[in-house]
């Protein structure tokens, strides 16, 4: 399994692109928890803390896919480094500047969480162009899922040890500026520098052009709900069994059965249809949801929610593989920055949902939530089915990438087939 993953980070700048884009993105992994902290030590309520952090996601979640269509019309430095830049600056201007004033406050919030630069797209785009054509770009996409689930978890530890040794106004600054170090230290790279995404035809809709990206989009905004519900109906389980300790185990059980079920599935090389593999990869994922209703002690139900994260980063990483394949020519940044902004909405659509559920029947039908999610995701695969199994439009096969420095004719597409 190492071996895979070891053979990519060994291959020139992987490792620093890899590392760079997740210190870099360490400011929007940890937005929500510090700026909760932060309201928090403002003596702030929660419904404050809880309406900023909203609104940070859904400026996020706007900005990532027209961010992405700037990368692709000029380049990765000419965007991610100044996006970052003001990103960090906003969020200092609401570190220093409090809650004393909401208007401000709501602003700041609101133009940081609108800046944050794709660098996760960003990355994807840039695989090719380091690792070239085949098995290991799909390897490096399943060691990017993984990688996603470690910062996720070390990424509040950080805020918290900050908080603890400094202060939470100290711990909004550090994540920040280290995010504009990992920005720089991707854009500065001579990958980012080279890179250039394909001609492309003028269109409103960009990325959104494509059928075989609508239907991932579909499918992955109820995989986003079900991990949004999964979050809320932990926490009137982990009050009747253990309280903030429980909440907290299930929540990294969570992200440690994507990092297992990821290296795993990285660590194998895939043949046949990955749409195929798709749909059977989120049927597992919506089957292992269905056993966290039976909500057994607390040390069955960490294990069960191991479980129920398993297949998600493998999920996630085969649709990279249809992202790539389906993206009109020129929008590669553009469509992986959909699919995290569709993920995103899902996340909060479902904590949204789930809230009037849990209060209405408890715990139990909270966790019947991402089971129907899991499967509603698994239905718009099949329906969606043969979309999704075309090459692309106008596709010959789908082996080529638009990243080729060379700029040889993607093979994906026919001339005629620009976006």
């Amino acid at each position: 399994m190492a071996a895979g993953y070891l053979e990519i980070l060994r291959t020139r700048h992987a490792a620093r692109l890899l590392t760079g884009t997740l210190v870099g993105r360490l400011p929007n992994a940890t937005a929500a928890l510090a700026i909760v902290l932060f309201v928090r030590a403002e003596g702030g309520t929660y419904s404050l803390a809880g309406a900023l952090a909203a609104v940070y996601g859904v400026a996020n979640a706007v900005g990532q896919p027209l961010l992405g269509r700037l990368v692709d019309l000029c380049g990765q430095p000419r965007v991610q480094l100044p996006a970052a830049l003001a990103s960090a600056a906003a969020m200092a201007v609401f570190a220093f500047a409090g809650t004393g004033s909401l208007p401000v406050a709501y602003a700041a919030v609101a133009a940081a969480g609108l800046c944050v630069p794709p660098l996760e797209g960003g990355l994807r785009a840039l695989w090719p162009s380091v690792l070239g054509e085949g098995d290991q770009v799909h390897t490096a996409y399943a060691m990017d899922a993984v990688a996603q689930e470690v910062m996720f978890t070390l990424g509040p530890l950080l805020v918290t040890l900050c908080v603890s040794l400094w202060s939470a106004q100290a711990a909004l600054l550090v994540v920040n500026v280290m995010g504009v170090l990992g920005a720089l230290s991707v854009v500065v790279s001579p990958p980012s520098r080279a890179w250039r995404s394909a001609p492309r035809e003028a269109h409103w809709l960009g990325a959104l052009r494509s059928s075989g990206l609508l239907a991932l989009l579909g499918a992955f905004l109820f995989v986003g709900v079900a991990m949004g519900s999964i979050t809320v109906a932990s926490v009137p389980y982990a009050d009747d069994h253990g309280g903030d300790v429980v909440y907290g185990w299930l929540m990294a059980a969570l992200g440690l059965g994507a990092l297992l079920g990821g290296s795993v599935y990285g660590a194998r090389r895939w043949t046949g249809e990955p749409a195929r593999r798709l749909r059977a990869l989120v049927a597992l994922l919506a089957v292992c949801y269905l056993p966290l209703m039976l909500m057994p002690d607390a040390v069955a139900m960490v294990l069960l929610t191991v479980l129920a994260g398993v297949f998600l980063a493998p999920a996630i990483a085969c649709a990279f593989v249809l992202v790539d394949r389906h993206a009109p020519r020129g929008t590669v940044t553009e469509a992986f920055s959909w699919l995290v902004t569709t993920f995103t909405v899902g996340a909060s659509v479902g904590t949204g949902l789930a809230g009037p559920v849990v209060e209405a029947g408890g715990a139990l039908w909270g966790f019947a939530v991402p089971g129907v999610a899991g499967g509603v995701s698994l239905l718009v695969l099949a329906v969606t089915g043969r979309v999704l199994a075309a090459p692309g439009r106008g596709a010959v096969v789908a082996v080529g990438s638009e990243n080729d420095p060379n700029r040889a004719a993607e093979p994906r597409f026919s001339s005629g087939d620009r976006a």
